[in-house]
Formats: C-alpha cells, structure tokens, sequence
C-alpha cells in the first residue's frame, strides 16, 4: 500500500505543519513505506490531489494532515473509491472530528497512525458534497461561516473563534423559519435557532452538538432546536450547548433518522464539515460505510465499541 501525506502548510496558522514533514521521515524510514510527502497551495488543492491518487485505483492510505478543512477536501475528493483508506492527522485549531477516536496526541503519532486500523465509517451527502461528520442550517452555519474571519485574528483557536462569531451574530438574525422533514416523518415548520444532522459529536472547535451520535451506526443524529426563547436566556444556555446537555430543553428537538429535508423561504447558510453556502433547500441524507477511516493503533476506540463502552 501507498502511503500519502497531504499536509496543509497553513494549518496551526502555519506553526504546526512544518514539524510533521521530520516525524514522517523517520517514520517511512523505519518500516521501509512507499511513501509521498504532497505540499498543498491552495484551497481545493488537497481534494484535487485525493482524487487523482483515488482515480489511479492503487491502494493507498491518504493522511490529511491539517485540520478539518483538510479532511473535508481528503473526503470530497476519495468518496466512492474502495481502494482508498483516510487517516486524520490534526494540526488545525479545531480537529471536531477525531475527538471521538482519541486525543489528539494520538492522532498526531505517525507511528500509531501507521500502524492504525482502517474502518468503515458513515458519512453524510448533502447536495453534491460529502460531510464526514456534521451539517447543520440556522444560526450556527451562520456562525461558522462567520468563524472564518475570527481565526484570522491572533490568539484566537477554533474554539475562541466559534465563541467569538457565535457572540457577534447574537446581535444580528437569531432565528430562521424552516420545513423540516425527517425521513418519512410529517413536515413541521417552525422558527429554528439550528438544525443539526449529526454522524459524529463535535464541531466548531469543540461544541458537542450532537452529543449521541456514532458514526458507525448507521443513522444520523438530527438535532433541532427552536428560538422560544430570549436572547438574554440564550446567553446562559451556550455552556449547555457546549457541553452537550441541551437534548433535555424543552426547545429541543431530538431524533435518529436516515435523511433530513429542510426548506426555507429565503436563502439560508449551510454548513457541511465547515465549509458554508446559502441555499433555500437542502437534504442531508446518511450513507453507511461511506468511508474507511484509520484509528490509531493506541486509540481504544474500536475495542470501546466492541464492549459497547460507547
């Protein structure tokens, strides 16, 4: 098997990326891999890359070395292709997604990662891209698309940067009104403050928005929570959110399904994995053992889940 590291040299504000290019090395070195070091330089590059390697039916093992964005366009760029196996090497400042399998220290050995196990993992299609662990409508894809631009401010991680766009847009739209329909589920329609299809847990820089959710189960984790209250109140409910503790309110709404359809009378952002557009409808619709993704081999995820420790 082919080993490629597609590292994102920005990632970590361009502090991190730079360390990794040494640890592989040696890495490759010692158990003697066929291997590729690929230097992104652009975005879109790394899905460009993915899908050439994807396209040449050779089996390989292509490393997303970054941090959410990264994988997003890894995942993007290899969906439909067996012979393809994808593991997450985080070096963002927000790394949602490998939370759930293991810390990052892990995730950032070589060595484990190497040596990991690939999976079959679901994802998530929504319109023509592939989510590989959360998409949402409402405030919080407008949030996130507004996160962009507060990461580009110094000391501020993923997680300061959501909190600090989820502030900011406190003072604008709070609300949107969405049909949603869930599966073969009568619509509703209502004012929604976000509405999340959930196939893993986390998402900006560690708010657990879904906090049930696996996703090697074969159903997403759909999350609905109304505007039915004030701002004020909203304010001391973020921690909550945050946490994970907000499937009991009263304003949640909270179910595991296949698809999910929302519509909205005016455009309204989405949020697949991080990257946003507007759009008045969008399905999100689960696709099981969409992905092989590599645990390492010092992650006890896989043998958690045999013991249905999780």
């Amino acid at each position: 098997m082919k080993h490629v590291f597609i590292i994102n040299p920005m990632a970590g504000k361009g502090k991190t990326a730079a360390l990794i290019g040494p640890q592989i090395e040696r890495c490759a070195e010692k158990y003697k891999l066929d291997y590729t070091i690929h230097l992104t330089s652009a975005p879109g590059d790394a899905l460009e890359y993915s899908k050439k390697l994807a396209q040449t039916g050779e089996d390989v093992r292509i490393y997303a070395c970054g941090g959410d964005g990264t994988l997003y366009e890894a995942v993007n760029g290899t969906y439909g292709y067996k012979n393809v196996e994808l593991a997450s090497i985080p070096l963002g400042s927000g790394n949602d997604f490998v939370r759930l399998f293991g810390t990052r220290e892990q995730f950032c050995d070589i060595d484990a990662q190497v040596n990991g196990t690939a999976i079959e993992l679901d994802v998530i299609k929504c319109g023509n891209e592939i989510a590989i662990n959360q998409c949402s409508m409402g405030l919080d894809a407008e949030v996130c698309a507004s996160q962009a631009s507060f990461k580009k401010l110094p000391l501020l991680n993923g997680e300061a940067a959501y909190t600090a766009a989820l502030l900011s847009c406190f003072i604008g739209k709070m609300k949107s009104h969405f049909t949603i329909k869930i599966d073969d589920d009568e619509p509703f329609s209502a004012d929604v403050l976000f509405c999340v299809a959930g196939n893993s847990r986390w998402y900006g820089g560690g708010y657990m928005a879904a906090p049930l959710a696996l996703p090697d189960d074969g159903l997403l984790d759909f999350v609905v929570v109304r505007k039915a209250v004030s701002r004020i109140k909203l304010l001391g409910l973020i921690n909550e959110y945050k946490a994970g503790r907000h499937l009991s309110w009263d304003i949640t709404t909270f179910k595991r399904g296949k698809k999910i359809s929302i519509k909205s009378a005016v455009p309204a952002a989405v949020n697949v994995d991080g990257e946003t557009h507007y759009t008045t409808e969008s399905t999100m619709e689960i696709i099981e053992k969409g992905a092989k993704f590599v645990i390492p081999s010092t992650s006890t995820y896989i043998k958690d889940r045999a013991e249905k420790k999780l």
